[in-house]
């Protein structure tokens, strides 16, 4: 008798009851690291126990000392090794000091030099906070994940815990509100831009806003699933201002089994990682969601424009949206191009802005502006675009900018609208093809656009507005003759009726 494996809605069920355990002392963007972590765990160990008793098959007729010593050779094991004390029979029969021993255990995973590419990633959370989770709360989760086998033997995908993960993060953004778009982007969104970027084995690509790496997934099931193609040819690399945040898309790539993948710490204006000695390291392919408008974003290091990052220009101390484009736009190779979502202003501002904009229209790197409905993203109900910016543009689009006026094909989604397939299938379409489409996308010369002062508000562009029905004020005024006739004559039967009643006409 074949076991069950576990399908996506049980493991999203699991890690939904382990929200509910943990609401109320903790708010979603603190629980959901908790969750995360004991859910890596778990899902390590199990790789682990099958590893390790693939090793016991294998060298049996070793000695008992000897066997041991190999059990526990941790450069001899293809995936993590895990130190004893972090091994997870140690947590199932726990119910004391619980988050101490969590905390110990990570701290050991994380020391041991065969894991380094979890350094860092496991420690950023402190189980060993009675006051947040006691340990009643942690014995709780420890048995939901007790009752879980999430080795690949027993997922019934190997893309299961990925979506399961993917799921958790989008239920704590849909909980968290505002604060839930400092670490996620709505999969429609990723996938429309991944679509138009259309990234192949081989690809360099780069988040320099990463968040929980979900642009980066993204571009890695697109290869996979959509060219057919090795995604782990491609190069993927990221940086991440928020420490947890960071944890986040580090056990993302690993959870969706993405080895190799860079993910940096830290402020990228202030700070940027992709840099090679004097200069930056440059990328075939950029896709991000930079926070909209930040303030106090890093006016200071732009103005020495260290490694020449900022040569159009100083975004304004308000608005770092063009700081973050700039930044993208220096950080791809001389064929490289870039996809970012960006607020409606930076289209039309004047200032700073307006000079910025002009310079990278001059220098014909703008292809695409896509207009996008408003409130599909979290923390902002306002509409955002999305523009390309293309350093090796063909040849039929050199000299002119493509407008998509996307904004009205959307579906309600609970409180947020939401990209339905056909919509983002017409939006790939439109930017394929390059062609006028009435009122939806439009060609247009940058020598026009010089015209419209480097004005880029899509509606200069594309005229969505409908003709009016010219009016027949003859044929009005006879409809109004007639509906007044028929008021009179109502009025009439009323004060009959009135009248047989004994009361007084109106």
């Amino acid at each position: 008798m074949s076991i069950k494996k576990i399908d996506l809605v049980t493991l999203e069920t699991k890690l939904w009851d382990c929200a509910d355990i943990l609401r109320g002392t903790l708010n979603s963007s603190q629980y959901m690291e908790y969750i995360f972590g004991m859910l890596f765990l778990k899902r390590i160990n199990d790789q682990f126990d099958i590893e390790r008793e693939e090793k016991k098959v294998k060298f049996a007729k070793l000695p008992a000392e000897a066997l041991e010593k190999e059990l526990e050779n941790a450069k001899s094991y293809k995936n993590f090794f895990i130190p004893k004390q972090a091994r997870w029979k140690n947590f199932s029969t726990l119910n004391l000091n619980i988050g101490a021993e969590l905390d110990k255990a990570f701290k050991a995973i994380e020391d041991e030099p065969k894991n380094a590419e979890l350094v860092g990633v496991l420690t950023t959370v402190n189980y060993n906070d009675k006051e947040r989770v006691p340990d009643g709360k942690l014995e709780q989760l420890i048995k939901i994940f007790d009752a879980l086998n999430l080795s690949n033997n027993n997922l019934e995908s190997p893309d299961i815990l990925g979506d399961a993960y993917m799921y958790l993060i989008k239920k704590f953004a849909d909980d968290g509100g505002a604060k839930g778009g400092e670490f996620y982007t709505p999969k429609e969104i990723k996938d429309v831009m991944v679509k138009l970027l259309k990234p192949h084995e081989g690809t360099s690509i780069y988040d320099p806003c990463a968040g929980s790496g979900g642009f980066l997934i993204s571009a890695i099931e697109y290869v996979r699933d959509e060219q057919k193609q090795n995604h782990r040819n491609l190069q993927i690399f990221g940086q991440e201002i928020n420490l947890s945040t960071w944890a986040i898309a580090k056990l993302n790539m690993l959870l969706h089994d993405v080895l190799g993948a860079t993910i940096w710490k830290g402020d990228t204006i202030r700070e940027p990682k992709n840099t090679e000695g004097a200069v930056l390291r440059t990328f075939d392919m950029v896709l991000s969601n930079p926070p909209f408008s930040l303030k106090n974003w890093g006016r200071e290091v732009a103005e020495k424009n260290d490694f020449n990052r900022f040569n159009y220009g100083v975004a304004p101390a308000s608005y770092g949206d063009l700081a973050f484009v700039q930044h993208m736009l220096a950080s791809l190779n001389s064929k490289g191009i870039m996809a970012t979502v960006v607020p409606h202003g930076i289209l039309f501002r004047g200032g700073e802005e307006g000079k910025i904009r002009q310079g990278l229209l001059e220098d014909d790197l703008f292809e695409a502006v896509i207009g996008f409905p408003q409130n599909l993203f979290y923390g902002a109900s306002i509409p955002a675009s999305v523009i390309i910016l293309n350093k090796n543009k063909p040849e039929n689009k050199k000299g002119k900018v493509l407008f998509i006026e996307a904004s009205q094909g959307f579906i309600k989604d609970g409180n947020k609208n939401r990209l339905r397939p056909e919509d983002i299938e017409r939006i790939v379409k439109a930017y394929e093809t390059f062609v006028d489409e009435d009122k939806y996308a439009r060609v247009v010369d940058i020598e026009e656009i010089k015209k419209n002062d480097y004005n880029l508000n899509i509606t200069r562009y594309v005229d969505t507005s409908e003709e009016e029905e010219e009016i027949d004020i003859e044929e009005v005024i006879g409809r109004i003759s007639e509906r007044e006739i028929e008021l009179a004559d109502s009025k009439e039967k009323l004060n009959s009726f009135l009248e047989q009643l004994g009361f007084e006409r109106i």
